[in-house]
């Protein structure tokens, strides 16, 4: 049996349990800070292959095995890696207090609303669009992937950064309340176990006034904040008590209706194209996608409600106005820049995937601008013929496999005497480029810290 023990943030490891291991498996904090058994041996863990070659000569002898991890083990954690590779019939897990509770605790709020995303051996870019598209987010630190890149990265956003470092540890532990700016310009060292983007408009920090560069969260005695919490942290209505943990369980319908969206004279992506745009974008928790030409903004925000981080680009001033009044009332996070595509879209971080919009004779170099950034997919709608081949060829040219369609639907219309027309809506050009080749992460590998949180 392999014993995994989650300690840091929890109760210490039962004594009969450690007692009675012939191996003990952890890393060198997790070690140091328990009595071992005379004549076990210890394996400090760094990369995780030679640790489960010992684990497993040990199994093979029927040996009893602990391995020691941070927080829940079973939570982004080793439980993972030790099940794929003995299954999950030979261990016996111990959890302790996950890192993400704990951090949530300190701050004194409740987690069963928040999105948890690790950053740990990963790309950054996924965690700070999670942070961009919802409230309250956590977030699984590693190296190169802190509070400083998370905050170089919202430097623009109106999220305040909780950053819990060393939980667990009464001497080093400490919970700080930050802007981003103030994250980016500081050295976290190698402590940080998580940290908390909150937009405190729906969920305040236990903290009240300004943000102070390492503010300490005020504890109580108790360990609990001081400050009283808001009656609820939950901004959408519900009635009774919440039953599905995280923020909600994906929209109950997509491609809206036009009149779910203040449009100017109808000059909306009629929801038949929408919901095709939709298909092909596939906008995804992680995602950055852009909304250029956006208008009135209902793709930027179905693709919001998504889940995805979502950029709307429009150039008038009204329009612009009125993609934040659709966000507003769909209660999504849209970051709306006024300008012209494509100069404005030169300081935007590379979208997963773009929407463009509109048929102005500079579509062509718009489309190319954006294709070259896009990661994934790239889909344009366009109302003239003409503007279809230039289009086509810069998607093609950016390395993106095209294809396309005419929609042109007819919808049900009533006519006097109870009876139903059907009422044609205008023909629109629907193109999509798919990248040819995906971008991949960078492989970073597996090291102690991270596999347990």
């Amino acid at each position: 049996m392999i014993t995994v023990v989650g300690t840091g943030t929890g109760a210490p490891p039962p004594e009969d349990i450690l007692g009675a291991a012939e191996l003990v498996v952890g890393g060198r904090r997790h070690l140091d800070a328990v009595r071992l058994p005379s004549g076990a041996e210890q394996v400090v863990l760094g990369p995780l292959a030679p640790a489960l070659d010992r684990i497993e000569a040990y199994v093979a002898k029927q040996a009893p095995v602990v391995v020691l991890a941070s927080g829940d083990p079973g939570f982004f954690g080793i439980v993972r890696v030790l099940a794929e590779r003995f299954g999950a019939g030979l261990l016996d897990i111990r959890p302790g207090v996950s890192s993400v509770a704990a951090a949530f605790a300190r701050a004194g709020l409740t987690w069963d609303d928040a999105v948890v995303v690790s950053a740990h051996g990963r790309e950054v870019r996924t965690a700070v669009n999670v942070c961009r598209a919802h409230a309250k987010v956590a977030v699984l630190t590693g190296p190169g992937a802190g509070p400083a890149e998370l905050g170089a990265a919202l430097l623009h956003s109106e999220r305040v950064l909780v950053v819990a470092s060393a939980l667990g540890d009464p001497e080093r532990e400490r919970v700080e309340r930050v802007t981003p700016r103030e994250a980016a310009a500081r050295d976290w060292g190698t402590a940080v176990s998580v940290v908390l983007c909150l937009d405190e408009a729906r969920f305040p920090a236990c903290t009240r006034g300004p943000v102070g560069a390492g503010r300490a969260v005020p504890r109580a005695p108790s360990g609990r904040c001081r400050t009283a919490r808001p009656a609820t942290t939950d901004p959408r209505p519900a009635a009774g008590l919440r039953t599905v943990a995280g923020p909600g369980v994906g929209p109950d319908r997509w491609a809206l209706d036009e009149g779910e969206f203040a449009h100017r004279d109808s000059m909306i992506t009629k929801f038949e194209v929408r919901a095709l745009a939709l298909a092909r974008l596939g906008p995804r928790l992680g995602d950055l996608v852009w909304d250029v030409g956006a208008g009135s903004g209902s793709v930027a925000v179905e693709c919001a409600r998504l889940g995805a981080a979502v950029v709307a680009v429009e150039k008038t001033g009204d329009g612009v106005e009125r993609i934040r009044a659709n966000a507003a009332a769909h209660g999504v996070d849209v970051q709306v820049l006024h300008g012209s595509a494509p100069g404005v879209l030169s300081g935007l971080d590379d979208p997963d995937a773009v929407f463009v919009g509109g048929g102005g004779g500079d579509l062509p170099d718009i489309v190319t601008a954006c294709a070259r950034r896009a990661r994934r997919a790239v889909v344009v709608a366009m109302a003239a013929l003409d503007r279809v081949p230039a289009v086509r060829e810069a998607l093609t040219a950016a390395g993106f496999s095209c294809d396309g369609v005419l929609l042109q639907s007819s919808r049900l219309a009533p006519l006097p005497g109870d009876v139903t027309r059907l009422a044609a809506t205008n023909p629109v050009f629907l193109l999509w480029g798919v990248r040819l080749q995906v971008p991949q992460a960078p492989q970073v590998p597996n090291e102690t810290k991270g596999v347990a949180q």
